[in-house]
């Protein structure tokens, strides 16, 4: 007998008692534990940590594809959850916020014995709102990784942060890139090497504790992740970097450093059955540009003819794009039109100096996207107010008081009682990231559902605003209710 299950499509609720009070609200692909008791259409269950009663027919044995924009502030990540049950990570923004949303996920806290294994993760370049995150999850006995993926651009000391540069067939190229596990170990294991740098000493702390398996550079030579190649259920293509020659694997200098590495970013398209996703890092024009030359066979431009158009989706085109660079000003059209999602996830920030989304960012995002109602979401817009620390210094202090009352005690019963109010402070900050403008997806491959969190429940019991995307004349759709 099966001791869980997956909520149906699309939100269902569980109830206080059979055809009683709602209690809590799901979303598809929801784990579900299943209690035990039954009362006819009606078992008992526990879900998102609330017990009670869900009709058998808001439950499904199907796990699916789940994909969640964590909102980490200004910077990215994203935690995946494969059909196959496996976490996979795409970047880890720059402040803990994605460590504090894994430990809500996965209650550690309370088990500080377990251990997350988490097969694949993926830097996509080296910027700090990207890769920063990363250091508290190393640095974690609860999390073992056994493969991170990155750009193969590694920050050094010296006059060159990016390694040497020379030509490759007439281009001024970066040469020093390193993919290779056994090469990366032996520069990050020299001081000379990593100097004051924060990028090359987080990765070899990582590979100091032993629960980091092997750090490897990916581009498109790769073609595709490994363990998600073609013929698989889920396949991950690599459709960036590119690099300008097969044998050493030089990238193209874009201009800057800071270009440079972005506009080498690895850029991943999923896809399951017939659902596509792009994760696109920090992209700019050039490397847009570059990317649409390499994989269409001649360079896009702005008003670029409909067969160009055409033959770039074939490559690029998918259902739900992050976007790339936080929104940022720093697009071509042309991509946009090659992407051509029916859904863009934005993630950004309130502190930063960028005004990440920019304005023209979001009209073209509307603009290019597929369907008559494109959808635009935004990790910092879709932040729920109820959720958030609304005044950080308050809950410092509270904490602090009840650790200083604890001090106080030398009855074991009541500093018992005192750690146990310490906790729930604690759990109140992990819970705080845990819908903290997070976007989620869920799809079987077949449909798509989008789902944020409502600042304020309705009055039906509602927590989650949600969009469902459906195939339409056989492809996927915005089904709105407003359409027609």
């Amino acid at each position: 007998m099966n001791t869980f299950a997956f909520a149906g499509y699309p939100a269902p609720f569980i109830h206080a008692e059979p055809e009683g009070k709602k209690v809590q609200h799901l979303i598809w692909g929801d784990y579900v534990k299943l209690l035990g008791g039954e009362a006819g259409d009606w078992v008992e269950v526990r879900g998102r940590r609330q017990n009670g009663w869900m009709r058998k027919t808001d439950l499904q044995e199907q796990r699916l594809l789940e994909v969640n924009y964590v909102d980490i502030g200004q910077g990215d990540s994203c935690f995946m959850v494969l059909p196959d049950g496996r976490f996979m990570l795409c970047d880890a923004g720059q402040s803990d916020n994605l460590m504090r949303f894994l430990s809500w996920r996965f209650n550690l806290r309370s088990n500080v014995d377990r251990v997350i294994r988490i097969p694949h993760a993926v830097i996509s370049h080296p910027d700090q709102d990207h890769y920063k995150g990363f250091a508290p999850l190393f640095e974690s006995t609860q999390f073992v990784f056994e493969r991170v993926f990155h750009n193969g651009i590694v920050e050094r000391a010296g006059d060159l942060p990016l390694g040497a540069r020379g030509e490759v067939d007439g281009v001024d190229c970066l040469l020093d890139v390193i993919r290779e596990h056994d090469v990366l170990a032996t520069h990050l294991a020299d001081p000379e090497f990593v100097g004051g740098r924060a990028y090359p000493k987080m990765l070899g702390d990582a590979l100091q504790t032993g629960r980091v398996g092997r750090i490897v550079g990916l581009s498109t030579r790769d073609r595709f992740l490994p363990d998600y190649e073609e013929d698989k259920e889920v396949s991950i293509e690599v459709l960036g970097p590119f690099p300008e020659d097969n044998e050493g694997g030089s990238l193209r200098w874009f201009g800057d450093v800071g270009k440079t590495k972005n506009g080498h970013s690895v850029v991943l398209r999923l896809r399951y059955r017939e659902v596509k996703l792009l994760l696109g890092g920090d992209l700019n024009i050039p490397a847009e540009r570059h990317l649409l030359s390499k994989h269409v066979g001649e360079a896009g431009s702005e008003g670029a003819a409909d067969d160009f158009i055409e033959r770039a989706r074939a490559v690029f085109e998918v259902d739900v794009a992050k976007a790339c660079h936080h929104g940022s000003a720093d697009f071509t059209t042309t991509f946009l039109q090659a992407v051509n999602p029916v859904a863009t996830v934005i993630s950004s920030g309130d502190d930063e100096p960028h005004a990440h989304p920019r304005p023209e960012a979001l009209g073209a995002f509307g603009k290019y996207g597929r369907g008559e109602r494109p959808l635009i979401f935004s990790t910092e817009l879709a932040r729920s107010g109820t959720e958030n620390l609304k005044d950080p210094e308050a809950f410092k202090q509270a904490v602090r008081s009840l650790i200083e009352r604890r001090d106080t005690l030398d009855d074991p019963v009541k500093r018992a009682a005192v750690d146990k109010q310490i906790q729930k402070k604690l759990d109140e900050l992990e819970r705080s990231v845990a819908v903290y403008g997070m976007i989620s997806l869920r799809s079987d491959g077949e449909r798509i559902l989008l789902a944020q969190k409502l600042e304020r429940p309705r009055g039906n019991g509602d927590e989650w605003d949600f969009y469902r995307l459906e195939a339409i004349d056989g492809r996927l759709q915005y089904v709105s209710k407003h359409s027609g």
